[in-house]
C-alpha cells in the first residue's frame, strides 16, 4: 500500500470560493478526493490534471448524474475513501 503525502478532500461546489482555493493549493503528487457537491467539478472544470491523482466518491457522482463526466477520476466507494485517508500523511478538508 503506497503512502500519500497530502490528501485534499473537497466537498464544496465548483462555484464556492473554497473550491477554487483548494484547486490552487493542490500540487503535483498530491491526491484530490471529490465528495458531495465537489464531484460537479468533474463536469465543469477541465484543468484538473496537473500531475495530481483524482478520486471521486461514486455514490455522489451517481446521485448527481454525471458519471459520463467522471472519466478523469477514479471512482471510489466509502471503504476506499477510508483507505485513502488512512494512507495519507496529511489530510486537508475543504
Amino acid at each position: 500500500m503506497t503512502e500519500i503525502d497530502t490528501l485534499h478532500i473537497l466537498n464544496k461546489a465548483p462555484e464556492h470560493p473554497r473550491s477554487a482555493e483548494c484547486l490552487r493549493a493542490v500540487e503535483p503528487g498530491d491526491v484530490l478526493l471529490l465528495i458531495e457537491s465537489a464531484v460537479l467539478t468533474l463536469a465543469t472544470c477541465r484543468d484538473l490534471q496537473a500531475g495530481i491523482t483524482i478520486y471521486a466518491l461514486a455514490p455522489d457522482v451517481l446521485a448527481r448524474g454525471i458519471a459520463h463526466s467522471a472519466a478523469e477520476a477514479s471512482l471510489v466507494d466509502f471503504p476506499a475513501m477510508v483507505e485513502l485517508t488512512a494512507r495519507a500523511q496529511k489530510v486537508i478538508s475543504w
